[in-house]
């Protein structure tokens, strides 16, 4: 189970890895130029799309869980009805977003605070990247997929061109041609559909097996549709709640002024870093979880969370010894404005000690998803969001200031795992 799940799991980090990389060249790129109000853009920018697609991850969360089960019981056709469902709902959803990227971008900008200039040159920013959405979210469709077939190799070449492409396009748009935020928000369209285009090769060339004729009366067969669209919907609200939590922690950071939104924007590239790392071994859950309970092994099952637990506060340990003695090293590769490294240095702690804090929650969430078992995600994250969140910050902001944000979002993630556990013990994931 230790080599499955390494197997697994490091082809994810060195996929995940390039995530934050890109996050991190964008800030860095944007945190050198002479104005701050460019990583404020950025940070709201981001935060939209995030919001937009992440809410949509349910498009790679279901597809890499309902295939690994069908992989898992040797279904070839339902293998790839899965991909084929995935990909119509995704050039769906595109066509929606893009159709709705004025009410979305005005309602946005209303909700997350921030300057004049700095929603300026996020709302032009949002223009320009908008028209990525057919490729992104296909994307999500074949990274779930490739990896419910048992494939983490794949996904892992599809992110590095990606993101090398998006970081080489950066440094050409942003310095070769002067361009600012939205020479970033070029990059990244054209990355995308780079992506895209290389996924659909490395399918008719690998997986010939599940190039089965495209059917819509097999597509839309009842019982496989409200199966489909049961476990997405669920795991589309959780998803909402999650980054409700994201989007809510940036617009209070933008209303305490640019200076905090710049800390928290660069503190929280930390817990971004992190979170990719441990979600190396949640991807891993997700797949060899799906497999056995596809095949009905539930013993296995067992296992797998046995040892995916075990390389998680493997993970955590290493993370919080390397913030807790290099945190203001990394903090001067972000920025180089020693007002904002100043501002920053109290907040530490929080970075320091959600590692730990955090873990769990990712185990259970790839544990979850491989299993299908939705609605215990959705549960736990309504609650956790309103009940948790949201009163530990009010409880708090009149007399913590910016540290209340930081302690109810790493309360959020530590009960957040707690909650998941409470549902695993009461024998979900084996329904």
């Amino acid at each position: 189970m230790n080599r499955q799940i390494i197997r697994l799991a490091l082809p994810n980090i060195i996929t995940n890895i390039t995530v934050p990389l890109l996050g991190i060249v964008d800030l860095a790129l944007m945190g050198h130029l002479d104005n701050p109000v460019y990583i404020g853009a950025i940070a709201l920018g981001s935060t939209i799309f995030n919001i937009i697609y992440s809410s949509f991850s349910f498009l790679r969360m279901g597809s890499s869980g309902l295939t690994s089960q069908a992989f898992g019981a040797r279904k070839k056709a339902d293998v790839s009805l899965v991909l084929q469902r995935s990909l119509l709902l995704a050039l769906a959803l595109a066509i929606a977003i893009i159709l709705m990227r004025y009410p979305i971008q005005w309602v946005a900008l209303k909700l997350l605070d921030g300057s004049p200039e700095v929603k300026m040159l996020a709302r032009q920013y949002f223009y320009i990247r908008i028209l990525a959405a057919p490729a992104t979210l296909g994307l999500y469709a074949f990274y779930g997929w490739y990896l419910g077939v048992q494939n983490a190799i794949i996904p892992m070449i599809l992110a590095i061109v990606v993101n090398v492409v998006n970081i080489a396009l950066n440094f050409l748009f942003v310095h070769s041609f002067g361009m600012k935020s939205d020479g970033v928000a070029w990059a990244s369209v054209i990355a995308q559909y780079s992506g895209l285009l290389l996924a659909a090769i490395f399918f008719f060339a690998r997986y010939r097996q599940y190039r089965i004729r495209f059917s819509i009366s097999k597509i839309v067969e009842s019982k496989a549709v409200k199966r489909f669209f049961g476990v997405n919907t669920d795991i589309f609200i959780r998803t909402v709640m999650l980054w409700f939590v994201l989007a809510f922690f940036t617009s209070r950071s933008a209303r305490s002024g640019d200076n905090i939104l710049a800390v928290n924007t660069l503190l929280f590239q930390m817990f971004y870093f992190f979170s990719y790392f441990a979600d190396g071994f949640a991807y891993a859950a997700e797949a060899l979880t799906g497999k056995a309970k596809g095949a009905r092994r539930f013993g296995e099952m067992k296992e797998v969370v046995s040892v995916v637990f075990r390389w998680g506060w493997i993970i955590a340990l290493l993370f919080t010894i390397v913030y807790g003695f290099g945190l203001d090293a990394i903090m001067k590769i972000l920025s180089d404005n020693p007002l904002i490294l100043q501002m920053a240095r109290p907040y530490y702690i929080w970075v320091i000690i959600v590692p730990f804090i955090s873990i769990a929650a990712f185990n259970w969430d790839g544990i979850f998803i491989g299993a299908t078992a939705s609605r215990a995600m959705r549960n736990v994250s309504i609650i956790v969001s309103l009940a948790i969140f949201l009163p530990a910050y009010y409880a708090t902001r009149l007399w913590w200031g910016n540290h209340s944000l930081w302690f109810a979002f790493d309360l959020f993630m530590f009960t957040r795992g707690i909650g998941m556990w409470y549902y695993a013990r009461r024998g979900v994931l084996y329904n």
